[in-house]
């Protein structure tokens, strides 16, 4: 059935189909070919450019390579040099009773500044103090019995005399005469052996009452009370710690000298100690002594700097910051960081000879302070110095030197 019987069988009219003009199909045509444009122009400029880095590379790898020279400088006759450092005290000790008892009293705190000889802590001594009455007694009963010996000697000799003036008249006998001068010679030797009980009952009080007088605990220099473990009533024994004294003035500053530096440190060298807590403040102290040999581990002096702390800025325990000025133990020149090669046959620098090509000098590095690299051998110090060398910096080959 066609569609015209179909039409007449239902009559329904049916739309026309649309027509595409001539003017949509031109439009459509050209943003087609205007998209087709877009995409292989995207495409093609990558291309070009790549291509046009290619040339330049080529034309600079045919080229000679462009560098940068400069002559080695050579180093000052001394040199700043600063390390970590701590700060630790004068001298320090742990204050312990020599005399064993009960804490009476204690006078001072940590914090406190205290003088020598002044007192810390009064102690009770019950046992001491019965020991001393004891030992006081009986001095008494030696020198009760000097006094004893002394009469019966005085005695003994005089009967003696006594026999020896009746021996020519034959009212005394010889053996008589001989026993009288034997209780003369026991009279005395008693005496002197009563005398020698005396003194070391006296030797003993002193004892007593010197251990007694430590029951009055006094500091054993002038400084800073740093700790206390004393509490009042405790039981203090001679291995009690009642105190922690420190002197913090001066202080003493230790700080590690490398031993390529350590020839130039000597004692009375002058030395700037900083620390954080004080930005921009610089203690001035001086070098006092050194350990005279290196740690056999970091190969370091261990150095002692003094610095006045009238004030108490500086405490005992802090991290600081020595700066020294020590001569240069050798001659050596610096180099830019940037100039050294590092090769697997160890540090290398580029020189460029009179008819620009390169030679590879190997060096020897004494320090490295991350801008500048210091040269101990391997230079003369006329070499002109390749500062920018490249991957491509090699034995023999021709660059060209850059202005400036």
């Amino acid at each position: 059935m066609t569609p015209e019987e179909q039409h007449d069988e239902l009559d329904v009219p049916l739309p026309e189909a649309p027509q595409i003009t001539s003017r949509r199909q031109a439009v459509f045509g050209a943003a087609l070919l205007g998209a087709l444009a877009v995409l292989f122009v995207l495409g093609l400029l990558p291309k070009l450019r790549q291509r046009s880095v290619a040339r330049a590379d080529a034309a600079e790898r045919a080229g000679p390579v462009r560098v940068q020279i400069q002559k080695p400088v050579r180093a000052p006759g001394s040199h700043a040099l600063t390390l970590p450092a701590s700060v630790q005290p004068l001298q320090e000790t742990d204050v312990h009773p020599r005399a064993s008892g009960y804490v009476r009293r204690w006078l001072v705190d940590i914090g406190d500044r205290v003088k020598a000889g002044q007192l810390l802590v009064e102690i009770d001594t019950p046992e001491v103090d019965q020991q001393l009455a004891q030992s006081q007694a009986t001095l008494g009963q030696r020198e009760a019995a000097v006094i004893q010996a002394n009469a019966n000697s005085q005695l003994a000799r005089s009967m003696l005399a006594r026999s020896r003036s009746l021996l020519p008249g034959g009212f005394a006998s010889k053996q008589e005469l001989d026993q009288r001068e034997a209780e003369a010679a026991v009279g005395a030797a008693n005496v002197q052996a009563a005398q020698a009980a005396v003194a070391a009952q006296r030797a003993d009080l002193r004892r007593l009452q010197q251990l007694k007088s430590f029951a009055r605990v006094t500091a054993p220099f002038a400084g800073l009370v740093t700790a206390r473990w004393v509490e009042l009533g405790s039981l203090v024994t001679g291995t009690s710690r009642l105190f922690s004294v420190a002197a913090t003035d001066p202080v003493r500053v230790f700080v590690k000298i490398p031993q390529s530096l350590s020839p130039g440190v000597r004692a009375g060298l002058a030395a700037h100690v900083s620390v954080h807590e004080f930005p921009g403040r610089a203690f001035e102290g001086r070098v006092t002594r050194t350990a005279g040999a290196l740690d056999m581990a970091s190969r370091t002096l261990n150095t002692e700097v003094q610095v006045p702390n009238a004030q108490g800025l500086l405490l005992a325990g802090m991290y600081a910051q020595v700066t020294l000025e020590l001569p240069q133990g050798r001659s050596v020149l610096l180099v830019p960081a940037g100039a050294i090669l590092a090769r697997a046959s160890g540090p290398q620098v580029a020189v460029v000879d009179a008819a620009s090509k390169i030679h590879l000098l190997p060096v020897s590095i004494s320090r490295d302070d991350g801008a500048q690299i210091e040269i101990d051998s391997g230079l003369t110090g006329d070499e002109e110095l390749v500062v920018n060398p490249g991957a491509r910096v090699e034995e023999g080959l021709q660059v060209a030197v850059s202005p400036g």
